[in-house]
């Protein structure tokens, strides 16, 4: 996307000295073009042993029914339902940072909106996998969509949120994927222009025929646009339609109107700490420091506060609903959350979600990468406890004291999720072994606009008067990113 004037008391978006256009290239493209290091290797066989578990366990699942989870009559949905929201919040992150920052001209979106969209593309690929499990009858999935068959015309209920479900997640996974594919055509189209061999025919195939044209560059600027236009509603719309599986029922601690607001609050929260979890790692294995600057790291921390405090804000909100209702159902269930059996897993959802991210109020944490990445991962630990204690807390009490009963996992319900896990994470690193992990035509945009060189040279070439000078050296100690010593020469 074209770049605008960039604001010289900015904080540089990539750091470094002498980064030119080839250099951009060589350096994110190393990955793809080079055998891979050790850590990935590492990470690889890790994350290759838990997608050789979901397999064994969603297997072991088809073939004796979903009475090997821990399900009862009292507690229907649990793990399944659990690990499938938890996924689908995880997949909002790509789609936000990719739509509705480029909407707003975001510049700082270009380093990580390349990883962001594939992580989208993971998680809902993930989520989708419970949808399949937990319908015991898999081989009846083609009945979810409303098509002609062999007993004539068989058309889904329509009142069911279970299937406004199948398509708003149908729906949001073929736009994602949409526009993901359509910002790595130039950098397919790079990959191609330098490989040789087989690698290049397969390459030149994925690009598309990509000629790097200005007709080209016009044609792909406004499909993004589009696509982005398209993608900015589905960010609101698909995780507010998860939450009216639960919000249309009557079930004490679900039949609340907060839940669409809150669940996409949660969600945006859940998929940026991901995205900070992933990101964190990946600039450091494959050295992309330059480009994954502390100032995007602090960006996406200053996100996940935004969103853990409206989350918190919701939690009370709840709590309030409960009481104002004069509800004795609902009252006993949100003290249930406190004082119940499941009272250490509320205790997970509260601490990890609101407590621990108000830690990123002070800017020394928010700019620790150690603490940040353990910060991210606590908040999504949180988050699926969240998620926990609305399905299972609220299902294990009901209307009636007789039909109480308690949850217990099996091996497969706890082997189905952290297989997941290891699926999500074998497929982001063969992403990052063939694919650009960062959108190169577009950090390439900002590099004269925006890149640490490209201030000092404005300066140094009397690019500013003395005043906007001064301004600028007082603001230099604010940023995070830079070295102060480095302009003392200029």
């Amino acid at each position: 996307m074209a770049s605008h004037k960039e604001s010289i008391i900015r904080e540089p978006l990539v750091t470094g000295e002498n980064i030119t256009y080839a250099k951009v290239t060589e350096d994110v493209l190393f990955a793809v073009e080079n055998k891979p290091n050790k850590a990935w290797w590492i990470g690889f066989s890790f994350a290759s042993l838990g997608a050789c578990l979901w397999v064994f366990a969603v297997s072991w699942t088809f073939w004796y029914g979903i009475g090997s989870w821990g399900l009862n009559k009292t507690v229907g949905w649990a793990w399944d339902i659990t690990g499938f929201v938890w996924w689908v919040g995880i997949g909002h992150a790509g789609t936000l940072i990719s739509a509705i920052l480029l909407l707003f001209r975001q510049n700082w979106r270009n380093s990580i909106n390349r990883s962001a969209e594939a992580m989208t593309i993971f998680a809902v690929i993930c989520a989708a996998t419970y949808i399949l499990a937990h319908m015991g009858r898999p081989w009846m999935a083609l009945f979810s969509l409303p098509i002609p068959n062999q007993y004539g015309s068989l058309w889904v209920n329509f009142n069911s949120p279970l299937i406004w479900d199948v398509f708003a997640i149908s729906t949001y996974f073929s736009v994602s994927l949409v526009f993901w594919y359509t910002g790595l055509l130039p950098d397919l189209a790079t990959i191609r222009d330098r490989a040789t061999g087989i690698r290049q025919k397969i390459y030149s195939v994925l690009s598309f025929g990509w000629t790097g044209s200005v007709k080209t560059w016009q044609r792909f600027e406004t499909v993004c646009l589009i696509l982005a236009g398209i993608s900015t509603p589905l960010v609101l719309s698909v995780h507010t339609i998860v939450s009216m599986d639960f919000a249309t029922s009557l079930e004490p601690g679900w039949h609340t109107t907060i839940f669409p607001p809150y669940f996409v609050a949660g969600a945006i929260f859940s998929g940026f700490a991901m995205v900070q979890t992933l990101l964190l790692v990946t600039r450091k294995v494959l050295g992309l420091e330059n480009y994954i600057t502390m100032f995007h790291i602090e960006a996406m921390n200053k996100i996940i506060l935004l969103t853990g405090s409206i989350v918190g804000v919701a939690y009370l909100t709840e709590f309030f609903i409960a009481y104002y209702s004069a509800g004795e159902y609902e009252q006993y269930t949100f003290l249930n959350r406190f004082i119940g059996p499941y009272w250490w897993a509320g205790c997970m959802m509260y601490g990890c979600n609101v407590l621990m991210t108000q830690l990123m109020w002070f800017k020394k944490i928010r700019t620790n990468i150690p603490i940040s990445w353990v910060l991210s991962i606590v908040v999504n630990i949180g988050m699926w406890f969240e998620r926990f204690v609305i399905i299972v807390v609220s299902l294990h009490r009901d209307f009636v004291p007789s039909s109480w009963a308690m949850f217990y996992p099996t091996w497969v319900d706890v082997s189905v999720f952290i297989g997941s896990i290891g699926l999500f994470f074998t497929m982001f690193l063969l992403f990052i072994r063939v694919l650009p992990s960062i959108a190169m035509a577009e950090v390439k945009l900002i590099l004269k606009s925006s890149s640490e060189q490209a201030k000092k040279k404005l300066i140094a070439h009397g690019g500013l008067d003395s005043e906007q000078v001064e301004f600028y050296k007082e603001s230099l100690t604010s940023f995070d990113s830079v070295n102060i010593k480095d302009y003392k020469k200029a």
